[in-house]
């Protein structure tokens, strides 16, 4: 004879059958997803290391490339609740640089905890940043007829050597602030397909609502394996990153006072530095300070302007002339 709780306790166990089996199924439809937005392409032949950053991806990534026939190495997919993005993923490359390396993979992946934002490690180990990677998915798109408006969206972070390359490639280029979530807005707005962040926020609008690390991460990988090069050659092909300095600058006063007190002295260094440099500098939205960063084909004058800058608005806040 059952008790007064078994019908409450029974009901609990249907509804926990009932949400496991739901998750199962959403999972095996993302992954069915993933995989066919290559259309029927697949991934044989590629090695491939997996920093699943102890996070969302941690079953995920590893089935998306199995199934696609990549050569996969997982690391850092063990998540306990506490060591998401603990010393791995985007945001710590030293493992998965060191993996590639030694097994001689072709390419790395270094996922971030909720699996939005991914960065690539070539076969020598080099990191390969969203703007690289931005950057070979426009270009590859562009040759197939597939960027909508022949247009990415990117950031005021983003390389100027991205700019440089889309330019030179024909491909327009919309701004905007920081946030992925102002690309999606651009992307929407303008009905364009490809953009993203520096970090490694890629967002391929037409096959995704949001940045999804796995999904760049395998059109990435598509791009290696139907053109068969390699990665670092794809990066380098694609664009030259210029030397990018930043400095944060400690400000206490009016902020936006100091920013009209600095404008002349920006646009002086800017007019030095012509076409083939870029200055932003902008106040913190949530800390005092104001963040110079100053891009140049060379590091020791990036670094210049950025240190001579930072002076200038040091001296301004503090009422110097």
């Amino acid at each position: 004879m059952r008790g007064p709780d078994d019908a409450s306790t029974a009901g609990l166990g249907a509804g926990a059958d009932d949400a496991g089996a739901l998750r199962e199924s959403t999972l095996a439809d993302y992954v069915d997803h993933v995989v066919g937005s290559l259309d029927g392409r697949n991934l044989s032949g590629l090695s491939v290391v997996l920093d699943c950053a102890n996070g969302a991806a941690t079953d995920l990534a590893p089935a998306v490339f199995e199934r696609l026939g990549a050569s996969v190495t997982v690391m850092h997919a063990a998540p306990d609740g506490r060591n998401i993005n603990a010393g791995c993923g985007s945001t710590h490359m030293d493992d998965v640089r060191a993996a590639v390396v030694a097994s001689g993979a072709d390419l790395g992946l270094a996922l971030d905890g909720d699996a939005d934002r991914v960065l690539a490690v070539d076969a020598t180990g080099a990191i390969v940043d969203g703007d690289q990677i931005i950057a070979m998915l426009a270009l590859d798109r562009f040759s197939r007829g597939a960027l909508p408006g022949d247009t990415v969206v990117v950031t005021v972070m983003s390389n100027l050597g991205l700019r440089l390359a889309m330019a030179d490639a024909g491909i327009a280029v919309v701004e905007t602030p920081v946030g992925d979530r102002h690309c999606l807005a651009a992307l929407e707005l303008h009905g364009l397909v490809l953009g993203g962040e520096q970090s490694g926020h890629v967002i391929l609008r037409d096959l995704a609502t949001t940045g999804d690390g796995t999904l760049s991460g395998v059109h990435l990988a598509d791009v290696m394996a139907r053109t068969g090069t390699s990665l670092a050659d794809l990066a380098r092909n694609a664009m030259t990153r210029l030397p990018q300095v930043l400095l944060n600058v400690e400000v206490h006063a009016e902020r936006s006072v100091v920013m009209d007190a600095i404008a002349d002295e920006v646009a002086v260094q800017q007019a030095i530095l012509g076409n083939t440099g870029r200055i932003l500098v902008r106040p913190s939205g949530t800390e005092p300070l104001v963040r110079v960063m100053v891009e140049a084909p060379d590091a020791d004058v990036a670094s210049s302007v950025a240190a001579h800058l930072a002076e200038v608005i040091v001296t301004v806040a503090s009422g110097g002339n």
